[in-house]
């Protein structure tokens, strides 16, 4: 992980953490991909892609979760799941935070439900 990347993900994590959501797992790695964050939000797993763009070319940070980048996540989510039964029956969704611009006033932008599959 680059440290810019680092940085955003600490951000994104510790607002979500703010607005009540309880870390499970950090940068959780599978032969598919990393998972940036696993959460917790009310009874539901939300696996959080966390994005930043220094320009919004290309239509930004969000629009990067690519269908490829949807699949690898999806593969590595069911893989996370199968490693923690507790959590495999619970609902699941997946979010993308974004920033956009540069690191001092990149604003975080949560995407709930961001792509669908659990």
């Amino acid at each position: 992980m680059r440290a810019a990347g680092a940085v955003f993900e600490q951000r994104a994590c510790a607002e979500l953490q703010r607005a009540g959501f309880v870390l499970l797992n950090r940068n959780y790695t599978t032969r598919h991909g990393e998972l940036d964050l696993v959460m917790l939000e009310g009874g539901t797993v939300v696996f959080v892609e966390v994005r930043h763009r220094l320009h919004a070319s290309h239509g930004g940070a969000a629009l990067s979760v690519t269908a490829s980048k949807q699949a690898r996540l999806i593969a590595a989510a069911e893989l996370w799941l199968a490693a923690h039964p507790k959590r495999a029956h619970q609902p699941c969704r997946f979010d993308v935070v974004s920033y956009d611009g540069p690191s001092a006033d990149a604003r975080m932008n949560h995407w709930r439900n961001a792509f669908e599959t659990c």
